[in-house]
């Protein structure tokens, strides 16, 4: 299903006074939050919007295109590799941020409102709302796993609100992963589904049909449900219409793109594959283009980059529950010289750590870690039970400064991942203040000495 064209929102008035003050007044906070330091203005301004006006997401929406990508993990890569696809034939409004709850969705509406279609990454619980409010017309389903159970709840739950959203937007496109079962289920009965392979790494949570409990049968890359539906269907992997291959992307005539992507790791090969088939079924944008656009993608929010301090070279990967981990810990450098792992427990990152023993964290034997965060010691544990040799260093900085010189990866959940970017960034700019001051001193030294030999 192709959009429609939108050439300017002249035609989309933002509804009454109270919606207008509600902008105002948010644009006014966010602006003041990033002047004094408190953080990206990507919360604040839609929290307050939303107090004022309880109806602006659905005004600022106006009628857009809108597509929400959703799913345990990969929201925001797969935002950026939609967004950048869609931003070859049209402008876009988006949380790139990653702010993803309906603070940050306002925040970004309010962004981005000359925007003529809207690509939105949503948490989970988030979606049914979201969806209703902006009349989604396409919704990316990534993924579902365990994720915080102490704020999310058993990963079932998760699955049942979804597959109720999907049926309330029997018009919305659905792009899912039919390698994942319970993303299977949210789309089965779907209207409008284009399915893709885009591979499953985590099983732990496809073991059994989220509809029967019947038990789940893998040979291969087929599943099917060993029970049948009560309506006597037999629940089964559906024959996708895209698939990654190791050679690239198989879209739905057969035709095979090759896929270079600058991100690592096969969950984002995947999650490259579900943005393409967004942006060629949902908004009209030519395979090759789109491709084209995923692959220059190369930082989500400090995600993958590198920071040079000192010595020492330092590879941020993020990673937020059981399956972002194993495939965070597939991307590190089994060679470097060290590998940092910093776990916090804030509510942003889950109050609830029993995941650290569903991490397989048995084959990091050949790397000198260090356990660090709020929660170091609950890794150490963790640790000291898989026969990892360690050390305990809770602050991340000085963990890493303790690592031999060389490259370091460091591998750390949501709060401790903010929090070191915010550390890092101030050790590298002190760094480069101390050169440059030293730099001045030692040229006015210099000059001080030329003096002194002329008027001798």
């Amino acid at each position: 299903m192709k959009f429609p064209q939108l050439s300017s929102l002249r035609d989309v008035p933002l509804s009454g006074l109270r919606t207008r003050l509600a902008v105002g007044l948010a644009n006014l906070a966010t602006t003041a939050s990033r002047a004094t330091g408190r953080g990206s203005g990507g919360m604040i301004g839609g929290l307050i919007a939303e107090k004022i006006d309880p109806n602006i997401m659905a005004s600022l929406g106006g009628g857009r295109p809108v597509a929400l990508v959703t799913g345990t993990n990969g929201k925001s890569t797969t935002t950026r590799m939609l967004a950048s696809a869609v931003r070859t034939a049209h402008t876009v409004a988006t949380n790139e941020g990653g702010d993803n709850m309906d603070a940050g969705i306002i925040s970004a509406l309010m962004a981005g409102q000359k925007a003529s279609h809207v690509v939105l990454e949503v948490d989970e619980l988030h979606v049914p709302a979201a969806a209703k409010r902006l009349k989604a017309s396409c919704l990316v389903i990534l993924n579902l796993s365990r994720d915080q159970l102490d704020r999310v709840g058993e990963i079932n739950k998760i699955e049942r609100a979804l597959r109720d959203c999907v049926a309330a937007n029997p018009d919305m496109t659905v792009i899912a992963n039919c390698d994942d079962v319970l993303v299977t289920s949210v789309a089965y009965d779907a209207k409008n589904v284009v399915w893709v392979s885009a591979g499953a790494g985590w099983l732990n949570d496809a073991t059994s049909c989220p509809r029967t409990g019947g038990h789940i049968i893998h040979e291969g890359l087929y599943w099917r449900a060993a029970k049948p539906l009560p309506d006597g269907r037999i629940f089964e992997r559906p024959t996708p219409d895209w698939m990654i291959t190791p050679e690239g992307i198989v879209d739905k005539p057969g035709n095979e793109y090759e896929l270079n992507l600058k991100l690592p790791g096969n969950a984002n090969r995947g999650n490259a594959t579900q943005a393409v088939a967004a942006a060629v079924d949902c908004f009209g944008i030519a395979p090759a283009t789109a491709i084209q656009a995923v692959e220059t993608v190369d930082d989500v929010a400090g995600r993958y980059s590198t920071v040079t301090l000192g010595e020492h070279d330092i590879h941020l990967l993020l990673a937020k529950n059981p399956a972002g981990w194993q495939e965070a810990l597939s991307m590190v450098d089994r060679s470097a010289e060290g590998l940092v792992i910093a776990v916090n427990g804030q509510v942003a990152d889950g109050e609830d750590l029993s995941w650290l023993w569903d991490v397989k964290f048995e084959d990091l034997s050949s790397l000198k870690v260090k356990a660090a965060g709020e929660r170091g010691t609950d890794l150490a544990v963790r640790l000291t039970y898989a026969s990892v040799e360690h050390e305990l260093i809770k602050d991340p900085v000085k963990a890493i400064k303790a690592c031999p010189p060389g490259r370091v990866e460091v591998l750390a959940n949501y709060t401790a991942f903010r929090d070191l970017k915010k550390a890092l960034a101030h050790e590298v700019n002190a760094a480069k203040t101390a050169n440059a001051e030293a730099t001045e001193t030692t040229g006015a030294a210099a000059n001080d000495k030329n003096s002194e030999e002329q008027n001798s």
